[in-house]
């Protein structure tokens, strides 16, 4: 299944002096994924595009990570 966040697990040293981070992410936006952009892609409204931040919805990227609880409009 295609997501637009990786994650990985860094290595947590037995004496780093802060708490660890398990678990980092980082997001792959789509369109280092689209070589050119097609023509006739589907388009949002006016209002949708401005809340979304893309006219097109293939090139929508949530923000922030919805794993780390943040909600994507839309």
């Amino acid at each position: 299944m295609f997501s637009q966040y990786k994650y990985w697990k860094p290595f947590v040293g037995p004496f780093d002096p802060c708490k660890p981070i398990r678990v980092k992410s980082y997001s792959t936006p789509p369109q280092l994924y689209i070589n050119f952009q097609p023509a006739g892609l589907p388009q949002f409204t006016p209002r949708e595009a401005l809340m979304s931040g893309t006219l097109w919805p293939q090139l929508y990227s949530p923000y922030p990570d919805p794993q780390k609880g943040g909600k994507p409009h839309g």
